[in-house]
């Protein structure tokens, strides 16, 4: 049955209502509505606020638990915490970072959105938002709107993209990291991947042509030398046994998956070999 699309609730005016219904059309598991200013942000009866999860206490304990009880019920073993905190960490991360980067990909405008804007219903696939402050282009019919802050160029507003995605990941970051054991370059490598995997599926949902360019654009965001991001996009193509070449990356970070269900890895990840992804993307 085809998912209808799932319009955002939006204050008059603002800048991100259009790319937020687009991506609620695209992707009917994630619906984004937004708050206007007098409204409070929803808390308890299932959502979580950024600003808790970064706190690190009660709020990410509680978050945590559902993935340490996800697991241990659809594949039967108990999986490491550490392994856990990163389950947890992809399944905020992987939606949030669309919060920002759909804004810009469609309709160029990067909304600035820290963590206590920002709250998260994981089981009914809703956030919701509170817009303020945002960046745009100088032919953005949107810069005369209140909170538009123009830059003057696409590489400027590329910039913005990732000033914005670090300023809301990087608590949300101190608050996992210290459950996922990892180090500094191996957590911005996730965040990395969240970027990238996000978009590009969300190209790929909006038809060849949108997840082509979800590419290019996606190489110019992350093009290899932009801390604290690890790595950059990391595309490539690969050759079919037909000669169809199938796009593929690879990952800046291993989500530890295998440990959990040894003969199963992403088609993305570093253990995946090349010959292992043309027989996967073949058959899929």
């Amino acid at each position: 049955m085809a998912v209808k699309p799932v319009r955002a609730h939006a204050p008059a005016g603002s800048p991100v209502a259009s790319a937020y219904a687009r991506l609620g059309g695209a992707y009917g598991a994630l619906r984004v509505t937004e708050l206007a200013p007098h409204e409070p942000s929803p808390r308890g009866a299932g959502w979580v606020g950024a600003d808790g999860l970064a706190a690190g206490g009660e709020a990410l304990e509680a978050f945590l638990a559902w993935d340490d009880a996800q697991v241990l019920r659809d594949h039967g073993r108990q999986a490491r915490p550490h392994v856990v905190a990163g389950f947890g960490f992809h399944r905020y991360a992987w939606p949030a970072c669309l919060l920002i980067t759909m804004p810009w990909f469609l309709d160029r405008r990067v909304p600035l959105l820290p963590p206590d804007s920002v709250s998260f219903h994981r089981t009914e696939g809703r956030m919701a938002v509170r817009v303020g402050p945002f960046a745009c282009l100088p032919d953005d019919p949107a810069a005369a709107l209140p909170g538009a802050r123009v830059v003057p160029d696409e590489e400027a507003l590329r910039q913005e993209v990732r000033v914005a995605v670090a300023r809301h990941l990087e608590p949300v970051l101190e608050g996992f990291g210290p459950r996922m054991r990892r180090g500094r370059r191996a957590l911005w490598g996730m965040a990395t991947d969240e970027v990238v995997e996000g978009l590009w599926y969300l190209g790929h949902l909006l038809g060849e042509a949108e997840e082509r360019r979800a590419v290019r654009e996606l190489e110019l965001l992350l093009p290899g030398a932009t801390l604290p991001y690890t790595g950059g996009a990391g595309f490539r193509t690969l050759e079919g046994p037909d000669g169809r070449e199938l796009p593929t990356r690879d990952r800046a970070s291993c989500c530890f998956f295998y440990t959990v269900r040894p003969e199963d890895t992403c088609v993305t990840c570093p253990r995946t070999c090349d010959a292992d992804r043309v027989a996967r993307l073949t058959t899929s």
